[in-house]
């Protein structure tokens, strides 16, 4: 009997992303220990799929679940195409702070910096 290999899914979290994190799963209340962020890509934005995060108190079927630096993210399959070897970063500067994503699968972006092309 051959074991099907599961396709690998790498993501990069800052240290300003994950105290980030931290934070806003903090500022839930009555979160299970199961819990943990969505990260996904969905369709729309300006140029074709932009960047969802959500908070979810566990994980679904087929998620790949990723603990890192004491923070659990979920990613779907359908996403996990179009995030692997992204970097998730968060910055503050003049107009404000957020996260940003550093993506070497997409093939075009705008200026929002929250939607992509692959």
């Amino acid at each position: 009997m051959s074991a099907v290999a599961t396709p690998e899914l790498e993501l990069v979290v800052t240290p300003p992303a994950v105290e980030e994190i931290k934070k806003f799963m903090q500022s839930e209340e009555d979160l299970p220990e199961t819990s943990g962020l969505r990260v996904r890509v969905v369709p729309g934005g300006c140029s074709g799929f932009q960047y969802s995060l959500n908070i979810e108190e566990e994980s679904r079927q087929g998620d790949f679940v990723i603990d890192r630096d004491g923070i659990r993210l979920f990613v779907d399959m359908f996403s996990a195409q179009y995030l692997n070897g992204i970097t998730i970063d968060h910055v503050t500067n003049m107009m404000g702070s957020g996260f940003t994503f550093e993506n070497p699968n997409a093939t075009g972006g705008c200026g929002c910096g929250s939607s992509f092309s692959a």
